[in-house]
């Protein structure tokens, strides 16, 4: 105030008026103006002045909001096929009922909102909901609920259900803020009916192997009888059983055994054949896909000559039934073993050789081990005391090494925990430490560039620097070296320990699988996010192009076809962006499926194939007996009650006798007041009026 209060009084100052001959009389004026008019133009300054002072001390404007939140009420509408499985007319009776009750609570001032699966939006027409959802999960939509509304007026959730879930946990599992009224749809009573409860049967089979197919069947009211069981694949019967129902609620297995004859994924089905008096047989049949495969991992061992590893390495890769493991134990002479050796499978392309104690130093398997070394074939080295150490350091590319002749060390082996290829249990490792000693040479060991040690060489309780297994993955043949013999002391040891032989066939497995696992090096790559999607979901591909020297491309278009088990191909275009390299397709209908993508980069043809499932999971068909008992637990531990669909007057009366305030919510706000927009407009008002007066009365 005190600065626009001097600015006005230094604008405004009087000025003395001239005297003197011919001049007007003596005397003074203020500014040049009246001095109404030169008060009031001093005013308007001091108030401008002072107001942009005033700003400039950035004023803040506390401000109160207080808002009134009527109670809320949430219709729960379970829409699953379920519910309508006890016939429309009586859903419609009940859905008609809800329609009222919702217009009852809304006249009573409640807030309803109206929430179904799939669906978090008020509908207009409790009628017009389509119970079609092929799942229920009960406890997440009631989890949902207390997620939207948290910190809401929220005080009930009315749920209407048949009490029956198939996905997620119990709702009775979970905490809620709100009571949760219940209303039963559906039947009761168990109805008579046969259903295919559940089929068991693997994932992968392997071509020209055996596997089981078994069918779980659940009867009620058919005590005494017996049903018929048919497994199918495209439309053929491979075979057919009877599944006695001894009891009036009977349970009923019967196992197929079925030899995979063709590769790729294979659609079975089984049918329990509907018996007369059905209530429904939606339920009597189940699909089964299976990918059957051509793919395990040819193995070669090659061996110097029997030794307990070779049993011990046997029985490690035939546990995992993704190997074909080939054993040739060579013996005799070097041409009596080279002629032995190729009358055996020569020329048969293998994905892993093991060595033991080869290159020996008679050099008797030399000749078939340098085919193998042509070919780039992963090699896992076994040194042992036969082993010739001069030809195994030009053979591999882990590492080199200078041992005496004829002098060994006995060594257990200690893990490198700067080694982070593989996921090891360190704790579980600890166990080499009282494992039998391997027989390693004796000399000194240099690592190779871009080797890692797996295991270091332990005498007694010293930990040396000299690796006892070590690996190269960057040389173009992936190679792998144990420095040492014995490991069949080992897993005796550890199952005299422990009862199992676990951690040394971990170990050995996990390196084998580094080793032998094949890079992918195509350019393109399209692949969906999953091998199995349910019907009604997206079917996502994700797509990878890459240029010569594998860097990510963009913007390419890229041909899609898909043929489903009928022959039916459909085809789809599309571009990856950087920003989106996934394309998504709708409503596929159950079914096997192969695709083949295709693209051109720099004028050249990049293909990328594979296969897919659409499973129909038929969740709702399997049970379609009402649990109410259920609901009423619900309503019981959060504090509400359980309603017939004729009751709706009773909730409303329950729900709108109940305290339910209006909730006041209030907020406070500080704001700087330099912000408010029209306070601008009025400093500007106030110039512009005094700079007018000024020149209006012909200031300067």
């Amino acid at each position: 105030m005190l600065v626009g209060a001097a600015y006005a009084w230094a604008m405004y100052q009087p000025l003395p008026r001239l005297t003197g001959p011919g001049l007007a009389g003596g005397g003074a004026t203020v500014g040049g103006f009246d001095k109404r008019t030169t008060y009031g133009l001093a005013a308007l300054r001091f108030v401008v002045v002072s107001f942009l002072c005033f700003l400039l001390l950035d004023p803040l404007i506390r401000s109160l909001r207080t808002f009134t939140e009527k109670p809320k009420v949430v219709l729960a509408v379970d829409n699953s096929e379920s519910v309508a499985a006890a016939g429309r007319p009586a859903l419609s009776r009940s859905l008609a009922s809800l329609q009222t009750l919702r217009q009852q609570l809304t006249d009573k001032g409640l807030d309803v909102a109206v929430r179904t699966f799939g669906d978090s939006t008020t509908a207009s027409d409790l009628t017009q909901i389509p119970f079609t959802q092929r799942t229920t999960d009960l406890s997440g939509m009631l989890s949902g609920i207390r997620s939207d509304y948290e910190g809401q007026n929220l005080t009930d959730v009315v749920l209407v259900s048949d009490g029956i879930f198939n996905q997620g946990l119990s709702p009775t599992f979970g905490q809620y803020p709100f009571s949760v009224q219940t209303i039963g749809l559906g039947d009761t009573i168990p109805k008579r009916d046969i259903q295919l409860k559940g089929v068991i049967a693997n994932r992968i089979a392997y071509l020209g192997n055996q596997f089981p197919v078994q069918a779980e069947i659940v009867s009620n009211g058919f005590q005494g009888r017996s049903g018929t069981v048919v497994l199918r694949q495209n439309g053929k019967e491979l075979g057919r059983q009877s599944a006695n129902f001894s009891k009036d609620e009977g349970f009923s297995q019967v196992t197929f055994q079925i030899t995979a004859t063709q590769k790729g994924v294979q659609h079975y089905v089984v049918e329990v054949l509907p018996q007369p008096g059905e209530f429904s047989t939606r339920n009597n049949r189940q699909d089964v896909y299976l990918d059957v495969i051509d793919g395990k991992e040819k193995v070669l061992l090659l061996a110097l000559a029997p030794h307990p590893d070779i049993k011990a390495l046997r029985s490690i890769l035939e546990k995992n039934q993704n190997y074909e493991l080939d054993i040739r134990i060579l013996t005799g002479t070097p041409a009596e073993a080279t002629a032995s050796a190729d009358r055996a499978p020569a020329d048969k392309q293998y994905d892993l050789l093991i060595l033991h104690q080869i290159p020996d130093n008679g050099g008797t398997g030399n000749a078939l081990l340098q085919k193998y070394l042509a070919k780039n074939t992963p090699i896992l080295f076994i040194l042992g005391n036969q082993s010739a150490i001069g030809s195994f350091n030009t053979s591999n590319p882990v590492m080199q090494l200078a041992a005496q002749m004829n002098q060994s060390d006995k060594v257990t082996g200690a893990l490198n925990s700067d080694f982070k290829q593989l996921n090891f249990d360190p704790a579980r490792l600890d166990i080499l430490s009282k494992f039998p000693p391997l027989l390693v040479p004796y000399g000194d060991f240099r690592l190779q560039p871009g080797s890692e040690v797996v295991l270091w060489q332990q005498v007694g309780s010293i930990r040396t620097k000299k690796p006892l297994l070590a690996i190269n993955v960057t040389s173009p043949r992936k190679t792998a070296v144990l420095a040492g013999e014995g490991i069949w002391g080992w897993r005796l040891e550890e199952f005299a320990l422990t009862d199992k032989q676990e951690v040394v066939d971990d170990l050995i497995q996990k390196v084998i699988q580094l080793i032998s696992v094949k890079e992918d090096r195509r350019k393109l790559r399209v692949y969906p996010i999953r091998n199995e999607f349910v019907a009604g979901e997206k079917v996502i591909f994700e797509t990878e192009l890459y240029n010569d020297i594998y860097e990510r491309l963009y913007d390419k278009p890229v041909q899609l076809a898909i043929s489903d088990e009928k022959g039916i191909t459909r085809s789809f275009n599309y571009t990856p962006t950087a920003d989106n390299s996934r394309f998504e397709i709708s409503r596929l209908p159950e079914g096997a499926y192969r695709f083949r993508a295709s693209v051109t980069i720099n004028n050249k043809a990049e293909q990328s194939s594979g296969q897919f499932v659409v499973r129909d999971l038929q969740l709702e068909a399997i049970n379609t007996t009402a649990d109410h008992g259920l609901l009423r637990q619900l309503a019981q531990q959060t504090g509400g009650q359980f309603y017939n669909a004729s009751q709706t007057d009773e909730l409303v009366r329950t729900i709108t006798t109940k305290p339910h305030p209006a909730r006041l919510t209030s907020t406070e706000e500080m704001n700087e007041l330099i912000n408010w927009r029209w306070l601008f407009f009025v400093v500007l008002l106030l110039v512009s009026v005094e700079w007018g007066l000024r020149k209006f009365y012909g200031g300067y």
